[in-house]
Order: C-alpha cells, then structure tokens, then sequence
C-alpha cells in the first residue's frame, strides 16, 4: 500500500490563501512578527510522570532471595537496608528501600502502618508456586520473577505503575482511537515468539484467563487454571510486552470458559491481578454489587472495564434497559464496555445514536467501549473508539464473533471514507544519516496496519524551509517528521503560509515544541474543534489526490485543517531514561549535559525537566531562558567548576549524564564520563546512567568507557526506536510498539 519514493526538492509555494483552523489558546500577536503560533491548551509536558505514591517501600523476601531488594532500590534510585520487621517503620524512611524475609514479615505486617509502608511481595517462581498464601493475601501488591534471565525492564514498569509514577490510561484515552488485542492461546508461549508482530496496532493486550489451560500430571487440563499458573502467564506476557495488559475471567455465559457458580472465585483472582500490577481490569456487569464495589475501591493504580455481553440477540440499544446497564455500570468503572450480538444491520445504527446519547446526557461518565457483535455487526467496529477489541490470523481462535484485525477495521474505514489517503513525509537534510532508511520501515508499518497512506522522503536543503511549506500547503498532506529536527525560528521566518494558519494566528505549538524550539513532526489536525492534548490523528476530511506535491489552489490544504508543530524526540529520551529505572530515580538529582549548542541539548533538557531533575550542569552551550526556567543550571566554564562537580557526592553529583556532541567529539565525553564515573557514590549502591545521543562512526565509544566506569549505558538507537513508537503515533494515531520497531535493527534502520 506505501509507496516509498525519492523526491526531489519540493517547489517553491504560490502566495497562499488564508485559512481558517482551530484554535487552542489564544496568544497575542509578537509586537516585531506578524506571526506569533499558538500554543495547545491542555498539552502536559511530563508525559504521563508524577511524583505518585511516597510511602516507604518495604520488600518481603524469600529464602536465598536477598539481592531481590538491592535490584528494587536500584530501579527506584535509593539506597537500601534490612529491617526485622515492620514495626517503627515510618515515611521518615521513604528516601530508603527496606528488605525483609518471609518469616519476620509474618509477625506482624497485618499490623503495619498502611499510612507510611507499601508492602511488595518479591517472589521468584524459582521457588516455587504459589507463593505465601498469608503474604500474598496481606500485602499491598506482589511481583513475580523468574529465577534467571531477570528483567530489570519488566521491574521498573511494575514498581512505576503500582507507585502512580506512570500513567497509560490518560494517555491512552486521549488518542483519537485505541484497540486492544485478545491473546486467546491456551498458554501464552505460544503467542511470544510472534508477539511483537501480533501488537501492532494494538494499545493493550488482553490475558483470557478463562481460556488458559493448566495442563496437569495425568494429562488432563485443570476445569480452572489456578492462580499459580495463571500469575506465570502475567509474568511471561509482561516480561516480553511494554504494552498494558488487560486482565479478563470471561464467565461462560458470555462467551467465556470461566464458571459462575461462585462469585467469590472472580474476586480473588481480578484482586490478585491488582496486586500483580495489571493495568486493567475487566470486571463483569452480572457479578454481586459489593464484589465490583470492592474491587473498584481496591483498584491502586489499575482501572477497572466494567463489561456486559449479551447473546440472546434480543437486546436493543435504544431501551431503557441499555440506559440501565450503563448507569450500572459507571458506579464502579473507568471504562464502561458494552457489547451486544444483533441480528440486523441497522442495529448498528442504533448503537451510534445511543452513544450519542449517552455523551450529551451523561458527559462526565466514563469512555464507552460499545460494539455489536457477528459479521452483522462489524460496521459498528469501525465507528468504535475506545478499546476496540481486535484479532490477529497468527490467533489460533477470535475471542468474540465478528472481530476484525487492526489492518481489516482500517481497510474498511478507507473504503468508507473515513481513512482518507494521505501523503506523509521524511524530510531530512543532505548530512542525515538517519531519514532514508526508515522509507521501508514506514512502509511496512503502513502495510501491516493497513492503512492506505503513502511515503516519501525529501531532501530539503538546509538553509531553505520553503520545501517544507511546500509539502505543508497540499490537500493530501498527512504529516511528516523531521530529521534531524528543524528550528521553530527557521520554520516561521518569512512564511506566509504558516502565518495564515489559525485565522493569521500561526500554526499550533505544543508545549514542548515552544519550549524546545525544535520541530520534529508535523501533525495535520482536521476540523473545527481544538487538538486533543497528546496524540493528533491524521482523520482529515479529503479527497485523495497525487502524491507529487502541488501548487494550484484547489490542492492546498484544506480550509478547515490546521497544522501542529510538536517535538517527539524529548519523549523518546524520556522512555530511554525510565526504560531499566523508574522516574523517581531522577527526582531532585543532578544531570551533565554535553552539547555543541543549545538546539542540539534543549530536547535532552527538557526531558531532564520533565524527570524533575534537581540541577543540570552543562557543556558547550548556553541554556536559553526559557529552557532554563524552573531548573537549576551550572555550566563548566573553567577546569574550577568541573572539579567542584566531582567532589560533590550523591544528589550534587552528576547521576545521568546526556552527551548530543558528535562521533567526532567522542574522546572528549569519554573523558567527562571517566571524570564522573569510577563509583556508585558513597552512600548508595545506585549506579548512573549515560545516554550518547551521537550517530555514526567514531574513534572509541564512550558507552564502553561509561559501562567500565559504572553507568548503565544507552544509545541513540534507543531514543531513534521510543521517538520512532512516539512519531507514528502523531502522525498516524496508531501504536507501533517499541520491540517491533527495534525488531528493524537487523534491517538497517538504525
């Protein structure tokens, strides 16, 4: 479907006409410009981070598992020690990690100060299974290992996610549409050798625990699998998935293999799965009131979908019985899931007016993920944008009638011409090492996802921008990404085009692009109503036309479009950070960046920001105001200020260290590594991080210098891949996760 080609320098634009787009906030025209862009209302700049929960950590350990708790206070960023039990234990302690083993943690955690002490069960299955049952059942969550081949990134995304440091359901709610993917496999290893194929596209993955199949000793399978086998299956889907999982006992009469004879049953395991640290939680209509109200107020951090399917083929969506199931439903949920096998294709119809209903008679309920089922019903799948459950051929079986694939629901949302066929750039510069190859890798993306879009890189030169507003000012643009990134005041200077944008208001800026002022993507927003806070999509209202850029009138961009500059880069090197830590590591620490210039370093920086880093000290550059705003910053200047940096110790002392000089530079940051590293200071066990952002070849690497000195080192293959996941999401409003972008290393995209 992608069709990737070579272009040549864009022409030159005719004088545009003016258009009229949405607004965000309105920003006062610059006094010395007759262009001064908006900026998004709404638009966080800590993707998703807080500063989430501060009680002390208390690990239980078990027998010969001790180093279990140095592995915890590593990811966290903090020192650790053993404590005998949970007595005195106070959130006095909350800058320490504490260890205990089983046996002292049976005195007395039932009687723990739940006000200042998080309670973690490590277990390793090594051990055996289940765990403690007294244990498990009393503390607050619990995280299952395998004996070896431990994954440090599997740990930083549970202890983030149950300590509120991270957030997917927000962002994952702000998208234009998400889908989650069912794993109907009877074990899940079967599904991990093609998993990075299988979610693409998909924003969750769902765990059909009533389909599992326990195999047992006389070669039978269990009516039920336990909750040991069931706690491995989490353990191995989340150890090779960076997406969110979806916990789900679908009972039989709703299509499921789970039995309904005892409630109390579904209690016990959906409870488990929030100790686990399983994002969602799908929890059924028909269950008891105070089991899904204990399971709501129990939630932690993990969201609940309340969900109700019907078979019968007798219910209708307009009743007023629908509008009873889902006032039901919103008591105890964050996504209300409703979903009904019809027998007529108006039924579909039907469905779209209840849903607009529901949204003018109850706008502060929560999303509603509504859907019929069979071949009947699978127009309403393309209508559907929240979680909309999709399938995969490499599924042994779909999990419900009538569900499509991510690339079928967008096949058939191009064919009814809600997908129109769009134009999506890589623009790069004579010296960008990076942009070409990722044409097939687009093209790929495209193809699996089956969307009808078509990709081309251009070659702009680099001190003309009007390239740009060429490939911009086109009825079939879809978006593009820049690499390497372009300077907001290059873009703007002397454009008519953008200055018409926004009734002569400019284009939009996210946050990050203002502060920045750097542009990396270009996003296309359609319609009249404001850009949503994180993830643009490209559903443009157009007719197709060529793919060579034009310049006559009737191939502009359309009126009611309006373009947003953004910067993806400064998540990508957020995600690298936090990908092996979480971002508590970073709070109120120092960082060293290295940069031959203050664009080369202000993504690094903000990023920095954005991990609440402490002080950033700096090399090679001058922090701009606004960069620097809110931070503390010290530049090297003199052989002085580097050696009082290194007789500082722990939080003064650099943890993280950025370097986005080039290959050429690569002595220098090895030498500055050298400086920094040598010990994981004197006080702590934590080691530092380094993330070169340089790309090609070099004399010496300074990540194995850094790797000898003692930091866990990153390079920009890393960042390219997590701003890569970021950058489609922009432009194309879909996922494309992380392990199958990296999966293109082998293909040369890196």
């Amino acid at each position: 479907m992608a069709t990737v080609q070579q272009l040549p320098q864009a022409p030159m634009p005719t004088r545009p006409l003016g258009i009229n787009g949405a607004t965000a906030s309105a920003m006062e025209k610059d006094t010395n410009r007759t262009l001064r862009p908006l900026t998004r209302s709404g638009t966080r700049n800590t993707s998703g981070l807080q500063k989430g929960d501060t009680r002390t950590v208390v690990i239980i350990y078990g027998r010969g598992q001790e180093t279990i708790v140095s592995v915890f206070a590593d990811v966290l960023g903090k020192p650790h020690r053993m404590a005998d039990s949970f007595q005195g234990i106070t959130s006095i302690e909350q800058e320490l990690v504490l260890g205990i083993s089983l046996e002292s943690a049976k005195i007395d955690i039932s009687s723990r100060n739940r006000d200042a002490v998080v309670a973690i069960n490590a277990h390793s299955v090594s051990l055996g299974m289940p765990p403690d049952k007294y244990i498990s059942a009393q503390c607050d969550y619990e995280y299952l290992y395998p004996g070896s081949s431990f994954s440090r990134r599997d740990l930083a995304r549970f202890i983030s996610f149950t300590l509120g440091q991270i957030n997917h359901h927000d962002s994952l709610m702000s998208k234009p549409r998400t889908y989650f993917i069912s794993t109907t496999f009877p074990d899940v290893r079967a599904a991990l050798p093609n998993l990075d194929i299988l979610t693409v596209g998909a924003d969750a993955v769902e765990l059909r625990v009533d389909l599992l199949k326990e195999p047992l000793n006389d070669g039978s399978f269990a009516r039920i699998p336990s909750l040991s086998y069931v706690g491995e299956q989490v353990m191995l889907l989340r150890q090779r998935t960076e997406l969110p999982l979806i916990f789900t006992t679908r009972c039989t009469r709703e299509n499921g293999r789970f039995p309904m004879d005892n409630p109390d049953l579904y209690y016990e395991y959906l409870f488990r799965a929030i100790q686990w640290g399983v994002e969602y939680i799908d929890v059924e209509l028909w269950l008891p009131e105070q089991i899904r109200r204990r399971l709501y107020e129990k939630r932690g951090n993990s969201r609940i979908m309340s969900a109700f399917h019907d078979f019968s083929g007798t219910f209708k969506w307009p009743s007023a019985q629908a509008e009873s199931i889902f006032l039901e439903s919103r008591k105890y949920a964050d996504i209300i899931k409703m979903i009904s096998i019809i027998n007529d294709h108006n039924e579909n119809f039907e469905l779209e007016y209840f849903r607009s209903k529901i949204r003018t008679e109850y706008p502060g309920s929560p999303p509603l993920s509504a859907v019929n089922m069979g071949e009947t019903g699978q127009f309403s799948r393309t209508l559907n944008k929240v979680f909309t459950p999709i399938t995969h051929p490499l599924l042994p079986i779909i999990a419900a009638p009538g569900q499509m694939s991510a690339a079928e629901i967008n096949a058939a949302l191009s064919l009814l011409g809600q997908l129109p066929k769009k134009s999506i750039y890589g623009i790069s510069s004579p010296y960008s090492r990076i942009a070409t190859p990722y044409a097939p890798f687009y093209e790929k993306c495209f193809n699996e996802l089956g969307l009808p879009h078509q990709f081309a890189v251009v070659e702009r030169q680099l001190k003309d921008c009007s390239s740009i507003e060429a490939l911009c000012n086109q009825k079939a643009f879809g978006g593009a990404y820049l690499s390497p990134p372009v300077s907001l005041a290059s873009l703007l200077h002397n454009s008519s085009f953008f200055a018409s944008l926004n009734n002569g208001l400019g284009p939009s800026l996210t946050e990050a692009a203002r502060t920045i002022g750097m542009v990396d993507t270009i996003v296309v927003q359609s319609g009249s109503s404001p850009p949503s806070s994180t993830s643009p999509s490209n559903s443009d209202k157009g007719d197709d036309t060529s793919f060579n850029p034009g310049i006559n009138g009737a191939n502009r961009l359309p009126p009611k479009s309006s373009l947003i500059f953004d910067n993806a880069n400064w998540r990508g090197i957020v995600s690298t950070l936090t990908r092996d830590l979480a971002p508590s590591a970073y709070s109120e620490r120092a960082a060293l960046v290295l940069a031959a210039n203050a664009d080369d370093a202000a993504s690094a920086v903000y990023a920095l920001k954005a991990l609440r880093i402490g002080k950033v000290y700096t090399v090679g550059f001058k922090t701009p105001p606004n960069l620097a705003r809110g931070l503390e910053v010290e530049p090297f200047n003199s052989l002085e200020s580097l050696q009082r940096a290194r007789m500082v110790h722990d939080k003064a002392s650099p943890f993280v260290i950025i370097s986005a000089l080039g290959p050429d530079k690569s002595n220098i940051v090895g030498m500055l590594v050298r400086v920094f590293g040598g010990s994981r200071g004197s006080l702590t066990q934590i080691r530092k991080v380094f993330l070169d952002l340089a790309d090609g070849p070099r004399k010496g690497d300074p990540s194995v210098i850094a790797e000898q000195s003692g930091f866990a080192a990153y390079g920009v293959a890393d960042t390219t891949a997590f701003t890569t996941v970021e950058t489609l999401r922009l432009l194309v409003g879909q996922n494309v996760p992380y392990s199958f972008v990296r999966l293109a290393n082998g293909q040369g995209m890196f």
